[in-house]
């Protein structure tokens, strides 16, 4: 009787275990989205392809500071786009265009300049924060061993109220699906590479692409439906401090009339 006591307890330990294990990766997946106690800038090139349309690019600069839920994103091209801008501060996106010199307010569920990124998706995600665990399982995704996280949102606050995550045991998110309420998949992203960058012996991976499929958006092309998709490209990523007047309207309006 003691052993089967024992046994019992032991598998309930190793159960617990198992979650809790599930949870920090979760979390470490959210952290590894977030660059607390320094600042960001990168250069990303948006790619996006709509069958039978062929392709449309824009550059852009992009600076954020995590601790204070600020960032700016700086159109660079096409020329036609260039100085247009993106700010948070507040809780409040803010987006400038040069051409009637106003900010307009616009949402994190918007689309980055009509392409299939959402505003959202160039910030920290909050996996662990705003959502809860409602299934795991270990799978293959490629090459890589993953945990399969199946998420349903606990607040009206989010892009999309259910995720399934790819996460590999370093904390980082290889696949994303979004879902509807009723289950329908509405968008696909892959991060097939991340960059390793070492900053003060600190080593912080950040994607080098990201490949995000609309799966609502496609077009018949012969006997093969084509969804639109967006490919976004990371370089020249630093984490050197940015002065304070980099997160605001003024810094916008003076980088746009250059």
């Amino acid at each position: 009787m003691k052993k089967i006591v024992l046994f019992t307890i032991a598998a309930i330990s190793s159960v617990c275990a198992f979650a809790i294990s599930n949870e920090d990766l979760l979390k470490k997946a959210e952290d590894q989205t977030a660059f607390y106690g320094r600042d960001f800038k990168a250069n990303y090139s948006i790619v996006q392809e709509k069958p039978g349309q062929g392709k449309s690019n824009t550059e852009a600069t992009m600076y954020r500071r995590d601790d204070e839920s600020k960032w700016v994103i700086l159109v660079n091209g096409p020329e036609k786009e260039k100085g247009k801008g993106y700010l948070q501060f507040d809780n409040t996106i803010w987006f400038y265009d040069p051409a009637d010199k106003r900010f307009t307010f616009t949402s994190a569920k918007d689309k980055f300049q009509g392409s299939n990124a959402n505003n959202s998706d160039f910030t920290p995600q909050h996996y662990y924060r705003d959502y809860k665990i409602e299934n795991t399982e270990n799978v293959k995704l490629g090459k890589f061993d993953c945990v399969l996280f199946t998420l349903k949102a606990k607040t009206d606050n989010v892009d999309y109220p259910m995720l399934k995550l790819w996460v590999t045991d370093d904390g980082l998110v290889r696949k994303k699906e979004d879902y509807s309420l009723s289950g329908q998949l509405l968008r696909t992203t892959a991060v097939p590479s991340y960059q390793k960058v070492t900053e003060k012996g600190k080593e912080t991976f950040v994607p080098s692409k990201m490949l995000i499929t609309d799966n609502l958006r496609g077009k018949k092309i012969g006997d093969k439906v084509q969804y639109e998709r967006t490919q976004v490209t990371v370089t020249n990523v630093s984490f050197a401090s940015q002065a304070a007047t980099v997160y605001t309207k003024q810094y916008l309006e003076m980088m746009s009339a250059k």
